[in-house]
């Protein structure tokens, strides 16, 4: 099922709390990118499209209240870079979680932490232009993130799907949001069943 991008304007629903597009003073490449995700299988989705596209030093900075897709997104991220995506959990009490995959994936949750804490993490040592680093919570960082980086911005959506605003904010990102949105706008090639004419193998009645 593709993903739902949303076109021309609709009722009126009632209102989903609202998710900030960037970090407090982002400078964004183009514009951000809307989808809605209908199904965990969708969320699950949109992160393989992300990690199948990455060349390696990026950083997906996560956004968005409990319950709204970020590790489930990490875990389709882990599956598109070809590393153990059942393995992959909140770290929640283990602070940083490394996979190897064809490129290392590093995945930290900040939510438990404060801004004092996270100089001592080390978290800085990985953004060393090879490995992949997604940051769960990533707006406690703060002024650490780098320049350039994909922000996805996920929120509740009633009934039981979510939104995703994903933004750019550099040329690294940028690249990578444009095959993504190409990667993801592709229609998906539909199974052609051929019928065959089936002959009975029982023999014909002489005539007579």
């Amino acid at each position: 099922m593709p993903l739902h991008q949303p076109g021309k304007p609709k009722p009126r629903r009632p209102a989903t709390p609202s998710v900030p597009e960037t970090h407090k003073g982002a400078r964004t490449v183009g514009k951000p990118w809307r989808l809605v995700l209908r199904t965990p299988q969708q969320t699950h989705r949109l992160g393989q499209c992300v990690g199948a596209l990455l060349r390696g030093g990026e950083v997906i900075a996560l956004f968005g209240e409990l319950g709204t897709g970020k590790t489930s997104l990490v875990r389709g991220m882990a599956d598109g870079l070809l590393a153990d995506s059942a393995a992959v959990s909140s770290p929640t009490f283990t602070l940083i979680h490394e996979y190897r995959g064809r490129l290392p994936l590093i995945h930290t949750d900040l939510y438990r932490l404060t801004a004092s804490q996270l100089d001592d993490t080390g978290l800085g040592d990985y953004l060393d232009g090879h490995t992949v680093v997604a940051i769960e919570w990533a707006d406690r960082w703060r002024e650490g993130l780098p320049a350039d980086r994909l922000e996805v911005c996920l929120a509740h959506r009633l009934p039981a799907a979510r939104q995703a605003i994903l933004t750019a904010t550099g040329p690294s990102s940028a690249r990578l949001l444009t095959e993504l949105r190409t990667s993801l706008s592709r229609p998906r090639p539909t199974r052609v069943v051929r019928q065959t004419r089936v002959q009975s193998s029982r023999p014909r009645r002489a005539s007579h």
